[in-house]
């Protein structure tokens, strides 16, 4: 009966039973000690955080395949920076490799804050300065780099809130620790090694989603398509698709899509300039060499959570093409697959029956995301995140009888492989209220409710934790990618949502 509920609305009344609290907990007031401790960190250090932040962004955190975490300077330099930064503003510092813990306080009880210090690879020719560099002037209020929003900008902003509640000397019954993880954004298992043998927090706030509060994750699917490597292009003079690629990695919505077609005629290539002029949101360029044409397509990348926040090159390439049946070559049969189970929708709604939705979580997402050649292969990868109302085995035999379906019908060789991760559910942390408490006072927001999302976070690996921030409902999440940044508008109002909320939830 749960998943059928509407969970907006049932997650205050299961907190009230379980804690005795009020529904409309965020009706009460923010401390007059919290409120004061925040006011004097924006006052105070504004330009220090920023400048930590700056600093933070100039590492290049990407995993890198090629070189072990322990190995790489990248991710050792941040460490040493972190390490120097908590020492300076006389934190305590904890180093277990790929988890770094910064802590303020002697308490036997503890408040965890959940953060990440590694970062999505990046394409710098698509940036006005250096991803690796704090822009502050291209868009001036807007802070632009890598791990801006996502996950530097909330480590800084933890530090200086941490910061001001020392300095006031606010009594405290409960530490602080601030954790930041290294491999977020590629590796999850060092850290469920790590908690294996640490006792993390009781309580616990991630600042790696947004607010007012996450209480749900959709869970992480994947769906890899492998065509096999082609023969010969057919010979004559009709027009071939040759080759079609695109996206640059797997959370990512795709900003960039190409195909390449011989024989290209003058009126295929109008019919698709048409087709492609119909389409909202993407660019074009048409480049040809004797018979041959090249497509290039530019839409938006954005996180593969919120695909309604891009526009997804690969999708839109492959319907812009759809101008005459394709054949013969492994790009053909590709294109047929992307028109006919994917298409430029967000929710599988061609994909056989695997479209559903939770009242809640809200509907699945079906995003393709690379589109690429490997070992003569053509591989397409396309990113799901589900929600809760369908079982993983029920979902699986719905993609596959879809897959099975077009083969069958397409008289192809494909293979394909699925991967469905769980979603994840929060109803039992007691400190929902007072974070909804914070952000109604600082937003001025009335009675907010916990919401769900896309993303996947740490939230799901530590006892009683749910997001707070750093992003505002609403508003377009800019991690992943190409134009990632955070405004200095917000990055100050959550230094004081942070402030007040530490000092609430530890005093």
């Amino acid at each position: 009966m749960l998943k059928k509920l509407a969970l907006r609305t049932l997650l205050p009344l299961l907190i009230q039973c379980a804690f005795h609290l009020p529904v409309h907990a965020a009706d009460a007031a923010v401390s007059a000690e919290a409120q004061d401790t925040a006011r004097y960190a924006l006052a105070t250090y504004p330009e220090a955080m920023i400048g930590s932040l700056a600093k933070m962004v100039s590492f290049n955190t990407v995993a890198d395949p090629a070189v072990s975490f322990e190995s790489n300077p990248q991710h050792t330099d941040f460490k040493r920076y972190l390490q120097q930064e908590a020492q300076r503003l006389g934190f305590d510092f904890h180093d277990y490799g790929h988890v770094v813990v910064i802590g303020m306080g002697t308490g036997s009880e503890r408040v965890g804050v959940i953060t990440h210090g590694d970062v999505q690879p990046v394409d710098p020719t698509k940036w006005a300065r250096s991803p690796f560099e704090l822009d502050r002037t291209s868009e001036p209020g807007k802070l632009l780099g890598r791990g801006t929003e996502d996950d530097k900008g909330p480590i800084a902003t933890a530090l200086y809130a941490m910061k001001a509640i020392q300095d006031k000397k606010v009594p405290l019954r409960k530490r602080v620790e601030l954790y930041v993880y290294m491999a977020e954004e590629s590796d999850w298992e060092p850290l469920k090694q790590f908690l294996k043998t640490h006792t993390p927090p009781d309580i616990n706030i991630t600042i790696d989603a947004e607010y007012p509060v996450v209480t749900a994750e959709k869970g992480y699917g994947s769906i890899k398509l492998s065509l096999p490597a082609g023969t010969a292009l057919p010979s004559g003079d009709a027009p071939v698709l040759s080759s079609l690629t695109g996206g640059f990695f797997g959370s990512q919505i795709p900003e960039d899509a190409r195909a390449t077609i011989e024989h290209a005629t003058a009126e295929l290539e109008a019919q698709i300039r048409a087709r492609a002029q119909q389409q909202q949101g993407m660019r074009y360029t048409f480049e040809r060499q004797g018979t041959s044409l090249t497509v290039k397509a530019l839409g938006v990348s954005a996180h593969s959570s919120k695909p309604e926040n891009g526009v997804n090159a690969i999708s839109m390439l492959a319907d812009a093409l759809n101008v005459q049946p394709w054949t013969g070559t492994q790009a053909a049969d590709m294109l047929s697959f992307l028109n006919q189970l994917v298409g430029t929708g967000l929710y599988g709604e061609k994909f056989g029956q695997i479209a559903y939705r939770d009242a809640f979580m809200g509907p699945m997402t079906v995003a393709p995301t690379v589109l690429k050649q490997h070992n003569g292969e053509l591989e397409l990868n396309i990113n799901l995140r589900r929600p809760q109302g369908k079982t993983a085995y029920a979902l699986r035999q719905q993609v596959l009888d879809a897959f099975n379906g077009w083969k069958a019908q397409r008289h192809v060789a494909a293979e394909l492989q699925v991967q469905i991760g769980e979603p994840w559910l929060q109803t039992s942390a007691p400190q929902i209220p007072t974070l909804l408490r914070v952000f109604s006072h600082y937003t001025g927001v009335a009675d907010p409710q916990p919401v769900a999302i896309g993303g996947g976070t740490n939230s799901r690996l530590f006892p009683n934790a749910v997001s707070f921030g750093p992003a505002m409902p609403h508003t377009v999440y800019t991690g992943h990618s190409e134009h990632e940044f955070i405004t200095e508008k917000q990055l100050l109002l959550n230094l004081q949502m942070y402030t007040a909320v530490l000092i609430e939830l530890a005093k």
